[in-house]
């Protein structure tokens, strides 16, 4: 039956709504929330002007994120597939030639040579737990720092930018990178559907179907914050801020082809080769460079440093050394440590701050909010993410609850503040409060300097002749199985990024096409499926 159906019943069948009502104006295909009101704008958060911050009233976006949160028991909805390992990092004590107090009182930056424990779980981002580690997808790189002002969670990925500029579009992005609802088949078709649509994530799809689209391994793998931060120092003066990771090892990445041989004999190669470096004592290590630019809106550039599709030109804006990172212990037990280690954008200390980057601003909610969910209310007392110091709150009882944050000599029967009854106090503030100042309406809008496509022809054109050969055979190849409206609106999408870029991948896709039309069957798997059958062993049942 289909969905355009209008006899007076709701198209989805069982378990749906009994009643097929409409407001006026709706069609049968006008997006609602659950609620059943009608979506008008499902691109934009609401924000105080069009480049935020975020307001705690976003009706729309918090249903949809935190249903999205809760769309898997119990395994991570993305980021399923992870290893882990402990470690230990080592702060330089400056930012360049300046002591590094001069753009944040961060207590863990302030003395060279203060060592900070560690925790660090790598993974894939779209793929299930127990998939290959050889597919083409982003990696997660995230890094638990157990301060003496307790967590900090760095939460980022091994490519610098993402896909998308604006929170509202995870669920979108993610539902279409993930397997097909009724066949439950992964499609480049459904991929690219979304990808088109959105020209923003040009810029990512230059660098996920380079080489660079799949690590060789953990250890040489870059990281990244990907979202805009700020540093605050004494003063309460702020610099916008981004984070990278530099493998000491050096960075290595795989073309198609060599990951399918990897593929062919381990699909488990990246998390064994991890364990296996630590076990032999040959810990890993990454250098932490920080990018800063002064807080503002920067009308110079030609696209806005809060957008994280964008690169910050390092030649502007240089990336400076603050620290190290070393590997050098392995987890005793997968599950307790590296399944249930729980990481969220929001987990900041003192002289860390938020941008009102609008990525940030989405995941600072669906982070923890999906923690709390997977693992339980009460995660952040499991050992693996509890801070490595003192912890005294108010907060009580909840689901596997097994011990009270209560302070030494506090009267237990007190669990509010503030109380004469010797409950727990407020702090003294370390320094003056960042304060920045919002003159602007709320609005659901895109940011003014989109630019989606420059620095993706920018990319494109510093790719090295073999990493850009890469990239356009991968392209042509996954596009070739897509219907042409989509395949004209990518190669749009490239051509504006670069003509050249886009001459070339539609040569290959052509150059693809025909060769699956050899090969009889349009679906690119089903030469494999074909073989399997021939050479399965057929038999009448048990």
């Amino acid at each position: 039956m289909s969905g355009n159906d209008t006899n007076g019943t709701n198209a989805t069948g069982a378990g749906g709504a009994t009643d097929n009502r409409k407001g006026a104006g709706e069609t049968d295909r006008t997006l609602t929330t659950r609620q059943g009101h009608p979506v008008s704008n499902n691109q934009n958060t609401r924000t105080v002007g069009n480049r935020g911050p975020a307001t705690l009233e976003n009706y729309q976006f918090i249903e949809k994120i935190t249903h999205f949160d809760r769309e898997r028991i119990p395994e991570r909805v993305v980021h399923a597939r992870g290893a882990g390992a402990h470690g230990y990092f080592e702060a330089y004590g400056t930012f360049g030639n300046e002591p590094i107090g001069n753009y944040t009182r961060a207590k863990l930056f302030q003395e060279k040579g203060k060592q900070t424990p560690v925790f660090v779980r790598f993974s894939s981002v779209i793929h299930g737990g127990h998939s290959p580690e050889t597919l083409r997808d982003p990696r997660g790189f995230a890094t638990k720092f157990y301060t003496e002002d307790g967590n900090w969670d760095l939460v980022g990925n091994n490519l610098k930018i993402f896909f998308i500029r604006d929170a509202m579009k995870f669920p979108d992005m993610v539902h279409a990178f993930k397997p097909d609802p009724v066949t439950n088949l992964q499609s480049m078709e459904r991929f690219f559907d979304f990808v088109s649509n959105t020209p923003e994530a040009t810029h990512m799809i230059t660098f996920l179907f380079s080489p660079w689209g799949i690590p060789a391994n953990y250890r040489q793998m870059q990281g990244s914050g990907v979202n805009t931060y700020k540093w605050v120092n004494a003063k309460g003066e702020a610099v916008l801020v981004k984070y990278h990771w530099d493998p000491q090892q050096g960075v290595k990445n795989l073309t198609q082809s060599e990951a399918e041989e990897i593929q062919a004999k381990n699909f488990n190669h990246a998390t064994q080769d991890l364990y296996e470096a630590i076990e032999r004592g040959d810990y890993p290590s990454w250098e932490l460079k920080v990018q800063i630019m002064e807080d503002g809106e920067h009308p110079e550039l030609d696209f806005d440093p809060l957008d994280d599709t964008k690169l910050w030109d390092e030649d502007k804006f240089p990336m400076v050394p603050v620290g190290k990172m070393v590997l050098n212990k392995n987890p005793e037990n997968y599950f307790a440590e590296v399944e249930q280690a729980a990481f969220g954008t929001g987990v900041l200390v003192d002289g860390l701050d938020f941008s009102d980057d609008k990525m940030l601003q989405g995941r600072t909610l669906s982070y923890s909010d999906t923690q709390r969910y997977r693992v339980g209310s009460n995660y952040l007392q499991l050992p693996i993410n509890a801070p490595k110091k003192r912890v005294t709150t108010n907060q009580r009882d909840g689901q596997m609850a097994f011990y009270v944050d209560v302070a030494p000599g506090q009267n237990p029967h007190i669990n509010y503040e503030p109380s004469s009854l010797n409950g727990l106090v407020e702090a003294e503030a370390s320094g003056q409060p960042h304060e920045p100042h919002y003159d602007a309406e709320l609005v659901r809008q895109t940011i003014d300097r989109t630019n989606d496509f420059g620095q993706a022809g920018d990319t494109f054109r510093k790719l090295e002749q073999w990493e850009r050969d890469e990239l356009i055979h991968n392209l042509g190849d996954a596009l070739s199985t897509c219907a042409p409206v989509i395949q004209e609106k990518m190669l749009a999408n490239l051509t504006q990024a670069d003509p050249e870029y886009g001459r070339l991948v539609a040569e290959a896709i052509k150059k693809s096409a025909a060769m699956k039309s050899d090969h009889e069957g349009t679906f690119p798997a089903r030469e494999g499926m074909e073989i399997a059958e021939e050479l399965g062993h057929k038999t009448d049942g048990y």
